[in-house]
């Protein structure tokens, strides 16, 4: 069993490591977006894929699946 306690930021530190209260984590991300005015931020266009992402990426096409 651990043991836990949580700051006024959601986060916590227990026996297992530190633990972040994910709907504190959100309330924070949506404040900081707000004061920014929503900035629309940037997709990842792939351009700066490993060789060895661009492999597994082909596989799971190949497979069927989609990224």
């Amino acid at each position: 069993m651990s043991t836990t306690s949580c700051d006024s930021a959601g986060l916590a530190e227990s026996s297992l490591g530190r633990r972040i209260d994910h709907r504190a984590f959100a309330a924070r991300l949506a404040a900081r977006r707000e004061e920014l005015g929503n900035p629309e931020l940037p997709r990842n266009d792939g351009s700066r894929r490993t060789e060895s992402k661009r492999a597994l990426l082909a596989a799971v096409t190949a497979a069927g699946g989609r990224w």
